[in-house]
């Protein structure tokens, strides 16, 4: 298939993927100052995916891949669109070659992680632990080349001996990659052991494809100049900067590092500017400051709680205030404009009112829905159908529910679907003027005929009869459109 970008691996500098460290603020401002491509972090791992977690932010103009835990597994923009590439770790071509398909649109590449030595990688046969399963490797990359549009590189690390690296780099090369990334150590050696120059060098004289040499910030890169240096001494195509750039990303400018404070506060306007969760944030700035850390400003930093507590640190409380009141202002607008569309689209003899289900009103495992089915039953109407729709801006959701012929709704959003429907619920019961079970409206019939049922049961099993499961634990019926089974009552 043929590669529709112009990315390319030749003679460039490249932000290497850093886990924690190369999120999209740190991407942004290693592009700002030099860097012509950067990867992310390597905990953007497959397993992490899922094939309907993307959703795009209107207030952040970022595309997002949002696991079903709610944590954004991977943020981009269209900033770095044309430069981002997007590592996983994968055991599993075809499962790689699915989350490949779900991201290419939004990235410059694809690579596949080979190099990890950390124990949740190659226990489970990723990173590292592909190095000595040749045939997987190229199972893996062959299926990604022949499966995307975008170019797809793996970063390793070298073997034992140099033979066998060389042999290795020759077989990937085969599948048809863009580029090789060389890690130039040993999958047990850290970064405190010399880099293997000769090794890079002698992988990147060994084969046609970029090579992109990685592992010189601990003996030779402290400035840009030294960048250079490092690609002489390997022959690669390309340089990979990790800790030096995590240490100061400025590393990649021509005319040399600015000021660490200045760099600071250029990575934490990205942050706020994106939403990065200021654990994410605290971890990237501790690393910058390094050994400054035991300053006041650094045990200031130490103790922050929050992204505003951040800002306030750095001297930057005024910009957090500005840029947090441009964000509401935004949100506030694009809901008004999704509420406008709603009542457009919505059917006017909805009766809608604006309640949400709180749990902590209600006795344990009763709920509104069941009072609702209750009513339903008793009146002899059909029971409830539950119809939920999902909002593209914020992922929240709304539920219609239809009780003898009559549609109601909350005008609130929730989180969940569970949560939506019972809200619906909750409107219904209401206009109706049937009790829904609140802890406030005095002992429940419901519970009390629990408690009848479970004693009785309790009484028959002390005479030895079979008994069935509690009522309270049956699940009999599903609810209109609910993926919940609702309990017998």
């Amino acid at each position: 298939m043929r590669v529709n970008t112009p990315l390319c691996f030749g003679g460039k500098k490249v932000l290497a993927p850093m886990v924690r460290v190369g999120t999209l603020p740190m991407r942004l401002l290693a592009l700002d100052y030099g860097a012509d491509i950067v990867y992310c972090e390597v905990g953007a791992g497959e397993a992490a995916f899922s094939d309907n977690m993307i959703v795009k932010k209107k207030v952040l103009e970022t595309v997002d891949f949002v696991a079903p835990n709610e944590r954004v597994v991977f943020r981009t923009c269209e900033r770095e669109r044309h430069h981002v590439v997007f590592q996983m770790g994968s055991a599993d071509p075809e499962r790689a070659l699915a989350v490949a398909k779900l991201v290419e649109s939004d990235v410059a590449g694809i690579d596949i992680n080979m190099g990890c030595p950390k124990e949740y990688s190659t226990k489970a046969s990723m990173g590292a632990a592909l190095l000595s399963d040749p045939d997987k490797i190229e199972s893996i990359l062959t299926t990604l080349v022949k499966g995307i549009c975008k170019p797809v590189t793996c970063k390793i690390r070298i073997l034992p001996s140099v033979e066998d690296t060389v042999n290795l780099v020759k077989r990937i090369e085969k599948t048809g990659i863009a580029a090789i990334a060389v890690h130039g150590r040993k999958k047990e050696e850290r970064p405190q052991h010399p880099v293997h120059c000769d090794v890079i060098k002698a992988i990147s004289e060994a084969v046609s494809v970029p090579v992109i040499a990685n592992g010189g910030s601990h003996d030779f890169i402290k400035e840009y100049a030294d960048i250079e240096i490092f690609q002489k001494a390997t022959g690669a195509s390309s340089v990979m900067i990790a800790r030096a750039a995590m240490w100061n990303p400025s590393i990649f400018r021509k005319d040399g590092l600015f000021p660490l404070k200045d760099v600071m506060q250029d990575y934490i306007k990205y942050a706020v500017r994106y939403d990065n969760h200021y654990t994410n944030t605290k971890y990237c700035l501790c690393q910058m400051l390094r050994e400054q850390l035991e300053t006041a400003q650094g045990k200031k930093l130490h103790a922050a709680q929050s992204t505003q507590e951040i800002c306030e640190i750095f001297e930057m409380a005024d910009f957090y205030e500005e840029t947090t009141a441009i964000f509401e202002a935004k949100k506030t607008s694009l809901e008004t404009e999704a509420q406008g569309e709603d009542d457009q689209m919505e059917d006017p003899d909805v009766i809608k009112m604006a309640v949400r289900f709180d749990k902590r009103e209600y006795p344990p495992q009763i709920t509104p829905k069941m009072y609702l089915l209750e009513w339903c039953r008793k009146e002899k109407h059909p029971q409830p159908v539950y119809e939920t729709v999902q909002r593209p801006l914020d992922r929240l959701f709304r539920s219609v529910v239809t009780v003898a012929e009559r549609k109601y709704r909350s005008t609130l959003w929730d989180k969940s679907k569970k949560l939506a429907e019972q809200a619906a619920a909750i409107v219904c019961l209401r206009t109706l003027g049937v009790p829904e079970g609140k802890l406030c409206e005095g002992e429940s019939h419901l519970l009390n005929k629990r408690k009848r049922e479970d004693l009785e049961r309790l009484n028959n099993r002390d005479h030895g009869e079979d008994l069935a499961e509690p009522s309270h634990k049956k699940a009999n019926f599903i609810e209109g459109t609910s993926d919940v089974n609702v309990p017998k009552v």
